[in-house]
């Protein structure tokens, strides 16, 4: 130390003790760690139910703000300094206040600094010990941490003078102070700064929070597309569309997550023509934005579900707006992402058409099994239940009397690079209902999602049942390669003449992560849309291949541009149609 700061050690026991016996620790709690700022996790992904799932809400603990050391001047060197001081504050030996010398066991009257620490303990209250009811006064001292109690010492003496019992301050010590505030100016400035900055960031974010328990996360899709070809684009135009989803998501334990879902959009599907320029009744081509919309920008409420723990199983609730691969496992990463705007463009190339069946109300649990000796590991069972117009009290409506979809599905996992799912879904499907890939629209219809007429056409007057079986699998044989696909199967009764068909839908796509930078994704995605052969009052049995390509760009960690590209072959089964060419640039915006 210079002499001026041993000149005035003599002065005053006050500085003395502090000099001599302020531990590192015993100052660690007088100084709070700076923060870089909380920073919130959501997204609605993969939950540990399934890779389909929302993840559970997070917070980071506080960080030591380290940037500051990067350049060796003076002032970072005391940063650097004070940074190492706080991190050594940060263990299991935490500090209390003393109010008298005598709680310390290793402070003997016969120790040449007593009365010092003394003076500070009874007079000043400066001083903190260890549980143990030690004070640990032999450890070397810094002179960072000398500044630090000093700033203690001086937050105390301006206590005391608040609440009028300044006459314990003599003259003599605060001109002491006085003189090591300047000599101990810049370690002070750093330290109350660092405070000052903690207590700016705590008080704004007070400000801010609307609640302890919610964040909002949100996403606005811009989307410019138009299709070409024939008859098809002769009768549609160059469109600008738009869809906002704002997700409040609610976690009341920590494990839970709650997710109330406001969308707005404008967005609707092209209309594809025939040969003869008439419209054919197909949704191929149809795109994730163009999904769960009112088409003029009304508000509404299109998701509100629960997931939640139970002992080892996850258990999922929706009360509106529910979807099977909310909770089930579609594996088909990179193509799907929940009709959002960052996977693939199509609602076909997003996911297998069997998710589709039926939708609304209703809940699903997923339990795991298998040992951890298994070939298959980690596997879990799947079973869930949702009714399209579980709300409406009417006759054949409600929870168990209207339309209904029931699903099973068995999930394996090989390792860390193959998963693969076996899905079976029973759907009820009552008179009057629009189509079989309706996602829940229920009764009246007012919409389907995926595949040709053919495929989705139910019998306006008569009920109908339907069983369909799916195998899904997505391999990873490197972490900038993923391949996925699916295939599946419907068998559909119906509850008069001529009301049977059979239906298929397959796919299969190949993605490359971080392709030119991290975060990017070029995907490549070929298959046939559901379709239906022979079936009576149907003209039509070629198969409807799909083909799309599109590069998501990743222009900062909220905006990602994509370009892309569907090509639909003999559109509505009927290889006398032109190919339709739908080419679209969507800008997707998160936060």
């Amino acid at each position: 130390m210079s002499n001026l700061l041993w000149k005035t050690l003599v002065l005053s026991p006050v500085v003395l003790g502090v000099t001599v016996l302020v531990s590192a620790r015993a100052m660690a709690t007088k100084v709070p760690a700076s923060s870089e700022g909380l920073k919130a996790k959501v997204a609605q992904a993969e939950a540990p139910i399934a890779s389909s799932a929302p993840r559970f809400i997070q917070t980071e603990p506080l960080k030591l703000n380290r940037q500051l050391v990067a350049q060796k001047t003076d002032e970072n060197k005391v940063l650097e300094e004070v940074n190492r001081y706080t991190s050594e504050g940060k263990n299991q030996n935490s500090l209390s206040q003393v109010t008298s010398v005598s709680q310390f066991s290793d402070v003997q009257p016969t120790d040449w600094a007593f009365q010092a620490l003394q003076s500070l303990v009874e007079r000043y209250g400066c001083i903190a010990g260890y549980p143990n009811s030690t004070y640990r006064g032999n450890r070397a001292l810094t002179r960072y941490e000398f500044a630090a109690g000093l700033n203690a010492c001086l937050d105390r003496v301006n206590e005391l003078i608040a609440t009028a019992t300044a006459d314990l301050v003599t003259k003599q010590d605060l001109a002491t102070l006085q003189r090591l505030q300047e000599e101990f100016s810049a370690e002070l400035a750093t330290l109350r700064g660092r405070v000052d900055a903690v207590e700016a960031r705590t008080a704004e974010l007070e400000a801010n929070q609307f609640s302890t328990t919610t964040k909002l996360v949100g996403e606005a899709i811009f989307a410019v597309t138009d299709v070409f070809g024939g008859n098809t684009g002769d009768a549609n135009n160059t469109v600008f569309q738009d869809r906002v989803r704002l997700d409040l998501q609610s976690s009341f334990t920590g494990k839970d997550v709650l997710h109330t879902r406001l969308a707005a959009g404008n967005a609707a599907a092209f209309s594809i023509r025939d040969n003869a320029g008439l419209p054919i009744d197909t949704t191929e081509g149809t795109q994730t934005f163009q999904v769960g919309t009112t088409n003029n920008n009304s508000v509404i409420i299109d998701w509100l579900a629960y997931y939640v723990p139970i002992g080892p199983a996850q258990v999922y609730v929706a009360a509106t707006g529910g979807i099977h691969s909310d909770y089930a496992a579609t594996n088909n990463p990179y193509f799907e992402d929940y009709d959002g705007g960052n996977g693939a463009l199509s609602t076909f190339a997003s996911e297998s058409p069997i998710y589709r069946i039926g939708g609304g109300a209703g809940a699903a649990l997923t339990l795991p099994f298998g040992s951890g000796g298994s070939v298959f590991k980690p596997s879990s069972l799947t079973i869930g239940y949702l009714a399209s117009n579980a709300n409406n009290p009417g006759a054949t409506q409600g929870l168990l009397q209207g339309n209904y979809a029931a699903l099973g599905q068995l999930n394996f996992s090989v390792g860390d690079r193959l998963a693969i799912a076996a899905t079976y879904v029973h759907g009820y499907h009552g008179a009057g209902s629009i189509g079989l890939f309706d996602a829940g629209s229920g009764l009246p219809g007012t919409s389907r999602i995926v595949g040709t007429g053919q495929a989705n056409t139910l019998s306006a007057l008569n009920a109908s049942s339907s069983n369909s079986y799916g195998i899904s699998a997505a391999f990873r044989p490197s972490d900038k390669l993923s391949i996925s696909g699916f295939v599946s199967y419907h068998d559909v009764t119906g509850f008069g003449a001529n009301d049977d068909y059979e239906a298929w839908g397959y796919g299969v796509g190949i993605a490359l992560p971080d392709f030119g930078k991290p975060g990017n994704v070029l995907g490549i995605f070929a298959g046939a849309e559901p379709y239906s052969f022979n079936r009576p009052g149907f003209a039509g049995n070629d198969i409807p291949y799909h083909f799309e390509g599109f590069y998501k760009y990743r222009v900062s960690d909220n905006i990602s541009i994509t370009p892309g590209v569907i090509w639909l072959t003999s559109p509505g089964q009927n290889s006398g149609n032109d190919d339709a060419i739908i080419g679209t640039l969507r800008t997707t915006f998160t936060f």
